[in-house]
């Protein structure tokens, strides 16, 4: 397991300063949710913490040691992204597409060996893909297609885990499907991992920490019990909700304050 940490990070995208002063620390094996309104900088976040993006200032640190200094393949030896819209070429096969994740572990002249084909095969049987995979991409359902890409992170067999609203396209039994199984490989493979989320319920239940994000800025760190109050969803969402919590979880219910 790796510990993953940011200290002050200021991004600029374009014209924009998408993070601004943002500091985060990642337990090795902990289950972190990314939380706040769109544009609050979740997905930058994210591609910050897996050396994707230009850092104007502040650091990026893996284990102590900043990501800066430990190369592009050596980061992706550590840590697997699997970005809110991933490509998945239709015409690719679910195979060829999982074994691209052992891109980081290949030898130069680019050839898999036996040890790459084994981790995809138990990939592909972890995640019950065997049977897919001489199907072409474009052929899978949705929530078949989301195994597969998340088959292809797990194939590079890095210890944690960035997840870009890995759920935001499925319905609510193919988001539960997904996001237990996650936390199964978690538990199975002490995973660390950090996920940007859209739903706040779903946030609640499988997150351990929760680092809500508004304008760049950090707006509020902790439990979900801590940062999913009906005062701060309200304060930074703009939204009218009711938090019901019992021993199975929270929930975030949507109130109207008046109706015709």
């Amino acid at each position: 397991m790796s510990r993953l940490a940011c200290v002050d990070l200021e991004v600029t995208l374009g014209q924009t300063k998408a993070l601004r002063g943002v500091s985060v620390d990642v337990e090795p094996g902990a289950w972190v949710g990314i939380i706040g309104p769109n544009g609050a900088g979740k997905s930058t976040l994210l591609r910050a913490l897996g050396g994707l993006v230009h850092i104007d200032d502040g650091r990026v640190l893996l284990d102590g040691e900043p990501l800066g200094s430990i190369g592009r393949r050596g980061v992706a030896k550590r840590i697997a992204l699997v970005a809110q819209e991933p490509l998945t070429p239709d015409d690719m096969r679910v195979g060829a597409y999982v074994l691209l994740g052992r891109t980081p572990h290949l030898g130069y002249l680019g050839r898999e060996s036996r040890a790459d084909t084994d981790a995809v095969q138990r990939v592909l049987h972890r995640l019950d893909l065997a049977a897919f995979v001489d199907r072409p991409l474009g052929t899978l359902s949705g929530g078949e297609r989301q195994r597969a890409v998340l088959a292809r992170a797990l194939a590079q067999e890095a210890p944690t885990l960035l997840l870009d609203e890995p759920t935001s396209a499925l319905d609510i039994g193919r988001q539960q499907q997904v996001l237990d199984l996650v936390q199964e490989l978690r538990e199975e493979f002490g995973l660390t991992v950090v996920a940007a989320m859209h739903d706040l319920t779903l946030a609640g239940h499988y997150a351990e920490l929760l680092v809500l994000l508004d304008e760049g800025r950090v707006a509020a760190v902790g439990t979900p019990a801590e940062v999913l109050t009906e005062q701060l969803i309200g304060a930074h969402y703009g939204a009218q909700v009711r938090v019901i919590a019992d021993a199975n979880g929270i929930a975030i219910v949507p109130w109207a304050v008046s109706r015709r």
